[in-house]
């Protein structure tokens, strides 16, 4: 047997053919080239059960957390992106074993990324049947996959920052409650900010908190709502530990959140997703002041730094009506920033962050400041509930099982269609954590289906002003009459402009320095390599591919000028399909640069390279938290469909091939006209010969309307 990685029990699940459930233990390996799991740990030749061979266009899923046969568990998937068909699910009761996992098969994935498949040699993955040779082992596919270039920031810090699956977001529009925040400021902030200092000032400091209150007034909300308002504090814990006990609804959350009366869960959207009833226990006047509730989307992500977001907006379903005697409140931002400080004394830390922007409703919110401010601080008092929790426990050392949902009542009441009580049994926490493995099903079925994204890790250290200076003067501007292209979308370079498209500047964005490889420092990008001349704006019933088709498009244009065009077709998917198409220009091709290789390079060189950083400048919080400012390899992200012309290269990029993609558009897509997105393009440099990195091109979009797409009319051929 070759070489183990890792290996363990971990959780199966699954649903048999005749609709029942089951949830059994299984027996994970995983080596150099191989995942394989067992019904029990393998001796001598033992065949497994079913085996995946490991390469370099094997991807990890993460599914977040499933209820499955009365036990939550986290998820996760690996399939190969050439045979999606064949993957294997996996899952775990605690969240520091599905994390080690994910952590050790990504560094395995990244080890075969510079490795080229020898011609004429594929893997063969296999799932055992009764009956087959006995004398086939598990590991007699071991060929590596065609990936040219490493993914990796650092060879020594292998946790890449992988987006990670967020759910499909809330489908409701998002009120932008922050202005727009400096450029420079943003660029400064680390991971562990999830608010810009710019708009917030100290109020005051209660029970070991910072409570801040936004500065900014906004005259679209009603008077009732509160300004948003957050708490921070330091809690001697680890973001799991944290993160499990935000996310519960059981017993333990009396010990912590003196707000909360009652909670159930009224529908789970999807392992990252679910939709949530919140009794508030407020008690200002009681006996004259009527209890406030909740019906909310909450969702949440984990970043590979290790921090947690878990986000909070109001929203309307039909099994959650409003209820006698309570007054539903709305919530219309809040959430949790979980993230890691470095150890003192050998003790955990993490900055917890929690941030309410409420609307109580009711007479007394909008006439009584006092009654507001007294809510929202009983709110915010959790975070201090938090760490005092966590100080009075000792025994935190083994791993708890990831809580279930449960209903706050012995005989709970499950809210039918105009908030009707409908008695419904509940499931207790004491049935739920103590099942253990021994109860679990054995059984064995197919696996499920479904996409994922990942982010690269990128560091941005300052740098100095020679580096700055150099990078400014690096190459003069293309001389190109650029009157002669348009696009469908206007072009405008006023700042307020509307429903619009303007060149973003490249020092708006960090790229890899000269001495990448040596000291890791990043630097500000400067001019683009080609010019961005058009957008188009596109609608249609369905996706639309192969955009250089449309007779008079700017690419057409560029080839009758003797220009070399790069296409960035971004496909938005939908019951309307959109795309943005992005038009950049050059007058020739530099033979053997980085981007040449790249326009000319097979698909796999070129899924490894191709990198978007995105910006947000303007938009509400829970956008910017969920589009952030990490750079993305695009092909390793989204499914992207190169398309090689003689005079163009045109990338459709499939933004509904990927779950992740889908739930930040779930966000932006309600809230566009409020949004200002910049995004750069870029071949990632990997050597020193290749580097520094180049910007190809990157636009700015104000604003946008969705009735000013038009229906494009592409030629057949």
């Amino acid at each position: 047997m070759s070489k183990v990685v890792y290996e363990g029990w971990m959780v199966r699940y699954g649903r048999r053919k005749i609709g029942r459930s089951y949830i059994h233990m299984r027996y994970f390996i995983l080596e150099p080239r191989l995942l394989a799991y067992y019904k029990k740990k393998p001796q001598d030749n033992q065949l497994p059960i079913k085996t995946m061979v490991i390469d370099g266009n094997c991807r990890v899923e993460d599914r977040g957390l499933k209820t499955q046969h009365g036990h939550m568990v986290y998820v996760l998937s690996i399939y190969n992106k050439k045979e999606k068909h064949h993957r294997i699910t996996m899952a775990a009761f605690n969240i520091q074993e599905a994390l080690m996992w994910k952590e050790k098969i990504e560094c395995v994935i990244d080890q075969h990324q510079e490795s080229l498949v020898p011609s004429g040699q594929q893997y063969v993955s296999f799932e055992y049947k009764p009956g087959m040779d006995v004398g086939r082992t598990a590991s007699s596919s071991d060929h590596e996959s065609p990936f040219s270039a490493l993914e990796d920031e650092d060879d020594a810090r292998r946790d890449l920052l992988r987006r990670t699956t967020i759910g499909n977001g809330p489908p409701e529009s998002i009120f932008d409650w922050t202005k727009e925040f400096d450029a420079e400021l943003s660029n400064q902030n680390s991971s562990n900010q999830a608010f810009s200092r710019k708009h917030w000032r100290l109020l005051q400091c209660q029970n070991g908190l910072r409570i801040f209150e936004e500065l900014l007034e906004v005259d679209y909300l009603p008077r009732s709502c509160s300004r948003a308002m957050k708490a921070v504090g330091v809690v001697e814990a680890t973001c799991e530990e944290i993160f499990e006990l935000v996310m519960s609804m059981d017993g333990t959350r009396y010990e912590w959140d003196c707000s909360f009366q009652y909670g159930r869960l009224v529908e789970e959207v999807d392992g990252h997703t679910a939709i949530l009833y919140h009794r508030l226990l407020l008690d200002w006047f009681p006996m004259v002041v009527w209890p406030r509730d909740l019906c909310y989307v909450r969702y949440w992500r984990r970043n590979d730094d290790g921090s947690y977001v878990v986000l909070f907006r109001s929203r309307e379903h039909e099994n959650c009506g409003p209820q006698p005697g309570f007054v539903r409140a709305h919530l219309e931002s809040g959430g949790f920033n979980i993230a890691p400080l470095k150890p003192r004394n050998g003790r955990p830390r993490t900055q917890v962050q929690h941030l309410i922007q409420i609307d109580l409703k009711g007479w007394g919110a909008g006439y009584l400041p006092a009654f507001q401010q007294h809510c929202l601080l009983q709110m915010l008092n959790s975070v201090s509930g938090l760490r005092e929790w966590f100080s009075q426990t000792d025994d935190r050392g083994q791993p708890i099982r990831i809580p279930v949902m449960v209903n706050m009542a012995s005989s709970s009441l499950a809210l039918g269609k105009g908030g009707k009580p409908q008695h419904k049994s509940s499931l207790s926490i004491d049935q739920t954590n103590g099942a253990s493995r021994n109860s679990v099903l054995m059984d064995e079925d197919s696996d499920d289906d479904d996409e994922f994204q990942l982010a690269e890790s990128e560091q941005e250290p300052e740098m100095s002003k020679q580096e700055t200076d150099a990078k400014k003067t690096e190459e003069p501007a293309l001389d190109i009459d650029l009157s002669c292209f348009s696009g469908n979308l206007r072009h405008d370079d006023n700042e307020n402009a509307r429903n619009c498209w303007r060149i973003s500047d490249g020092n708006n964005f960090k790229v890899r320095g000269k001495s990448f490889c040596d000291d890791k420092r990043k630097i500000p990008a400067g001019k683009h390599l080609m010019d961005l001349v058009a957008v188009d704006w596109f609608k249609d019933t369905k996706r639309i591919d192969h955009v250089v088709r449309r007779k008079g498009c700017a690419a057409q244009v560029a080839a009758e000028k003797g220009l070399f065009s790069m296409v960035v077709n971004v496909q938005v998917p939908g019951s309307t399909h959109y795309s943005m198409v992005f038009y950049f220009v050059t007058k020739e091709l530099v033979p053997g640069s980085l981007f040449q290789r790249f326009v000319d390079g097979d698909d796999e060189f070129r899924n490894s390279r191709l990198k978007l950083i995105p910006l947000v400048p303007k938009g509400s919080w829970i956008v910017r938290q969920s589009v952030g400012s990490t750079p993305c390899l695009l092909g390793k992200a989204v499914d992207c469909n190169y398309i090689r012309g003689p005079t163009y290269l045109e990338i459709d990029v499939d933004i509904g091939s990927s779950t992740v993609a889908n739930g930040v558009l779930g966000l932006v897509i309600g809230v566009i006209t409020s949004l200002v997105v910049e995004m750069a393009f870029l071949v990632q440099a990997n050597t020193a010969e290749e580097l520094p990195e180049r910007l190809i091109g990157a636009v700015r979009v104000s604003h946008i309307e969705l009735s000013s797409a038009i229906v494009p009319n592409l030629d057949s051929e």
